[in-house]
């Protein structure tokens, strides 16, 4: 009978199917390594991109830093500028006020029919003392006062009716208290 002998082609079998095994192995190693030094390459690359872009930035910003200081200035003096503005309005109508309300009080002061004894102002109140011929000329005074953009809240503090003997006459002595422009415009300040 015939002998095969079957054994060394099932070992080439063998070493033929480790062979293959092996170049799997190799192939998938260098396919690893490949695929690896690509990612590697390209997130080289967006990082380089990411710095140079990064660095364009800073150098934007630093031409936008110089701006906002130089906005920082301007708005300083933009204060100091309005600042000097209400200075100015304010010595202005300190300058013209009086005047304004000693011309306002003039035209309201019924003729030959009221005397003014005493005027003060302080801090936007004005006091007035004087005497009348009668109750109803200072109630005319009163509302002449009320007229003037200069006065407002005109208030009667007191009213005395006199009589002077040597002159056969009944007169009213009066106080009244008004508040003025002045203090129109502290109570705006403080809003």
């Amino acid at each position: 009978m015939i002998r095969i002998n079957l054994l060394p082609f099932r070992a080439a079998k063998k070493r033929e199917n480790i062979k293959r095994q092996i170049s799997i192995y190799v192939l998938t190693v260098v396919l690893v390594f490949g695929a690896m030094a690509y990612v590697f390459m390209d997130l080289n690359a967006e990082l380089a991109s990411a710095k140079g872009q990064e660095q364009r930035l800073r150098q934007e910003l630093a031409t936008f830093e110089i701006t906002l200081k130089k906005i920082g200035e301007l708005e300083k003096k933009i204060k100091e500028v309005k600042k000097k503005l209400a200075v100015i309005k304010d010595l202005e109508t300190k300058k013209t006020g009086p005047v304004h309300l000693l011309d306002e009080i003039a035209m309201a002061v019924p003729k030959e029919k009221l005397w003014l004894n005493n005027l003060s102002e302080s801090a936007g109140v004005l006091k007035l003392v004087g005497t009348a011929m009668d109750n109803e000329t200072v109630a005319l005074f009163m509302t002449n006062l009320e007229r003037s953009e200069y006065i407002h809240s005109v208030e009667l503090v007191s009213a005395k009716l006199q009589h002077l003997a040597p002159q056969r006459l009944n007169v009213a002595d009066f106080t009244l208290e008004c508040k003025t422009y002045a203090y129109q415009e502290k109570a705006k300040l403080k809003k």
